[in-house]
C-alpha cells in the first residue's frame, strides 16, 4: 500500500493516481518526488469576426446561387445571378453547385476560424 501525498489516503501499490483527490502518486518510480500541482488552462477561443464572415457568405451565396441550363437543354453554367432573377425564364438552380459551394464555404470558415483562433 502506498499513501496520497495529498490527502494521505491510503492507496493500492497498483494505482497511478489518487482514488479521493485525483492527484498523480509519487511513490511509483515513474513520477518525480515532488507532487505535480495541476493548473487549469482555459482552451483558446475561435475567432467569432471568422464565423460572422462566414455567415455572411452563406447567406450570399443562398442569395446568388449558381444557374444551370434547363434539362431540355445542352448542361451549361450560366453564371452566378440573384434567386429572384435567373439568368433566362426556363433556368435552374443548380442543387449540386449549391450544395458544393455551401460545404467549402462552412468549411474554410470553420477551419479559418480555428486557424486564427485567439490565444488565453
Amino acid at each position: 500500500m502506498q499513501a496520497c501525498p495529498t490527502c494521505s489516503r491510503s492507496q493500492p501499490q497498483i494505482n497511478r493516481f489518487c482514488i479521493q483527490c485525483g492527484r498523480r502518486l509519487t511513490g511509483r518510480s515513474d513520477s518525480s518526488s515532488a507532487p505535480q500541482h495541476h493548473t487549469t488552462v482555459a482552451p483558446d477561443q475561435l475567432n467569432i469576426t471568422v464565423l460572422y464572415g462566414m455567415v455572411v457568405i452563406l447567406i450570399l451565396a443562398v442569395l446568388f446561387p449558381p444557374w444551370e441550363a434547363p434539362p431540355t437543354q445542352e448542361p451549361e453554367f450560366l453564371g452566378m445571378h440573384f434567386i429572384l432573377s435567373p439568368p433566362t425564364p426556363e433556368a435552374v438552380m443548380s442543387r449540386m453547385l449549391l450544395t458544393i459551394e455551401l460545404v467549402t464555404i462552412a468549411i474554410a470558415g470553420m477551419y479559418g476560424a480555428f486557424l486564427f483562433r485567439r490565444k488565453s
